[in-house]
C-alpha cells in the first residue's frame, strides 16, 4: 500500500503518519525531509527532489506525508490512497503556537530553527494555503477515486 497524506501546516499529517507506520509496519517519510536536505542546510533541485521519490516509489509500501507542493503533484499519481487533512482553520493556528511554544521549551523535537520568524511564517503558509484553497483542491481532486478527506482527526486515531 502506497499512502499520501497532504494538508498544511499544522494538520496532523505526521502524528497520522507516524501511527500508521506502527499500526501498518511501513515506513514513512516526510516530504521536507526530500525538499531539504538538513545535512548540507540546502534546498534540493526539483531534479534531486524527484529522483530521490522515485527511489522510494520503488518499494512495495510507503507512507508519505507533508504540504503538497505545486511542483510535487506527480507524488499523486504514484499512491494508491490520498488522506487529505482539511482541518479547519482555527484548529490550524491553535496547533501551530502550541507546537511553537512547546519547541520553544524543548518538550516537542523541532526539524527547523525554532524562533518568530518561523512562527509568523507557519501563519503565513496557513493564510497563503486558505486564499489558494481552490486550486490546490481543484487539481487534487482530479485524483478523486483515491482520496479521503479528513476534517477531523480524531475520527482517524
Amino acid at each position: 500500500m502506497k499512502i499520501l497524506i497532504v494538508g498544511i501546516v499544522a494538520s496532523g499529517k505526521t502524528t497520522l503518519a507516524k501511527k500508521l507506520s506502527k499500526l501498518l509496519g511501513i515506513k514513512h517519510y516526510e516530504i521536507d525531509s526530500v525538499v531539504h536536505d538538513d545535512v548540507n542546510n540546502v534546498k534540493r533541485s526539483e531534479k534531486e527532489q524527484k529522483k530521490i521519490f522515485n527511489e522510494i516509489n520503488r518499494e512495495d509500501n510507503w507512507i508519505i506525508e507533508g504540504t503538497l507542493r505545486k511542483h510535487l503533484f506527480y507524488l499523486c499519481n504514484m499512491a494508491d490512497k490520498i488522506i487529505y487533512l482539511d482541518i479547519p482553520l482555527n484548529i490550524r493556528k491553535r496547533r501551530i503556537f502550541t507546537r511553537f511554544i512547546k519547541q520553544l521549551f524543548g518538550t516537542e523535537q523541532s526539524n527547523y530553527e525554532v524562533n518568530l520568524k518561523m512562527l509568523k511564517m507557519m501563519y503565513k503558509w496557513t493564510d497563503d494555503f486558505e486564499k489558494n484553497r481552490s486550486d490546490f483542491e481543484r487539481q487534487l481532486f482530479t485524483y478523486s477515486d483515491k482520496i479521503i478527506i479528513v476534517d477531523d482527526l480524531k475520527l482517524m486515531l
